[in-house]
Formats: structure tokens, sequence, C-alpha cells
């Protein structure tokens, strides 16, 4: 897939840095990224430790704040939005899904999964909660606690809860980064079928070469700089 303008794009950087303070230095996290990223279309971000692969995904999805550039995000600048602009900006187009879960102990697999509709206000909560755990094979499991599931069960439940809202992009932090190789293999086969369905733009942060190779863009991060790589 070529690469989509910044007019196009669902989701786009221009120019982005990140310099934070570490002792009196000035530590430059991020130098000069620019992307463009087009509804529907998977974009895998790949990097050693410590490269910054993170800190964009962050920024990207407005969780952290460049020094300077811009990002938009659904037609939206972020830098002109406050914290309550992007938290309702992210409620309306943005999914998570992350190596460690991040299920709210307390609730079930469909409390977990009801949470986003319930803040948006669907009146239909409980029941596209129990469907979307059915479409991911989770039907069964619907009043247990994440303590209860499996690590492959409790992905599945994040998946379930990030593709409930249908989001416009989903970003996804090293997603399989606790499984095993085989629940691993499982869990990006339903996350990349999810995608399919819904249309959403993916930004995916990886190791995993393997992974990022099913991505339809594949960009490396080194010393604070993005390249696009051969997908």
């Amino acid at each position: 897939m070529s690469t989509p303008s910044q007019q196009d794009a669902i989701l786009s950087a221009r120019h982005v840095a990140r310099q934070v303070d570490y002792h009196g230095q000035t530590l430059n996290i991020l130098h000069d990224v620019s992307l463009a990223i087009a509804g529907g279309q998977s974009v895998a971000i790949v990097g050693a430790s410590g490269s910054g692969k993170s800190t964009l995904l962050a920024i990207l999805a407005g969780l952290d704040s460049a020094s300077s550039g811009e990002v938009m995000l659904a037609g939206q600048p972020l830098s002109g939005l406050d914290e309550d602009g992007r938290a309702l900006l992210r409620r309306q187009h943005v999914g998570f899904v992350f190596q460690n879960f991040q299920l709210l102990p307390q609730l079930t697999a469909l409390e977990n999964v009801m949470l986003p509709l319930e803040l948006a206000g669907r009146r239909d909560a409980r029941d596209a909660a129990a469907a979307m755990l059915q479409r991911v094979g989770l039907a069964a499991r619907l009043a247990h606690y994440p303590r209860h599931l499996s690590g492959g069960e409790q992905q599945r439940v994040a998946l379930a809860r990030a593709f409930v809202m249908r989001p416009t992009v989903l970003f996804a932090d090293e997603p399989t980064g606790n499984l095993d190789p085989a629940t691993g293999s499982q869990i990006v086969a339903l996350m990349f079928e999810l995608n399919a369905e819904a249309g959403t733009a993916l930004v995916l942060v990886t190791h995993d070469a393997e992974l990022a190779a099913r991505c339809s863009a594949i960009y490396r991060l080194h010393d604070g700089k993005l390249q696009r790589s051969a997908a």
C-alpha cells in the first residue's frame, strides 16, 4: 500500500519530536518523526528496546504530548485539545490492546467489555458486549474474573473490549508479549480478523518480525528517527 497523504490520513504525525530533561541534560527520544496512516491500514513500528516505540505510540494516541510537531487523529489536531478533549477523542475513535492486558480485576469479562459502551451511554451495552465475547470465543466465560482466565483468554477479553466500540484506530503495544508462541499466534490471527471486519487502522508496536510482516507497512525507529522499511 502506498503512503497516504497527510490530508487523506486518519492518523498522522508531522515533524514530531520528544525531549525529556534527565539530570540537567536533554535527551532526544524522538526526532522529526512524520508518518500518515489511512483508514484500514495496518502499520508496524519496530525497533530495539528503548528506541522510543512506546513513547511514539503514546503520543499518537494522545496519552503523551510531543515537545514539538503535530499529531492529527480523526481530523483533530491533538495540540489544540486539553486532557479532557483528548480523552473524549480517544473514547470516540481509539481502541487499545496492551502486553499486560489491562483488564480491571474487580470486573468480570462481560463487565470489562461493557465498560467502554457504558461510558458512551450505550443502552445495549450488555448485549453488545456479550456478542463480542462470543465472537472471540468466550461465550462460556462471561461471568469469569480475569484471575480465573488464562493469558490467552484475558487477551481475547482485551480484544473484545478494544473492538466493541468499532474504533477508527487500534493501538496494540506488544500484544503477544506475555503469551506463549502458540497462544500468541492464535491471538494475532484473531486480531487481524477483527481488524479486517471493522476496517480499523492498526498501529502495532512489536519486537516480533513475523508479526510486523503481516502489516501493510513497517516503520523502524532508530536513534529517535523513523524510517519506512520494506514490508
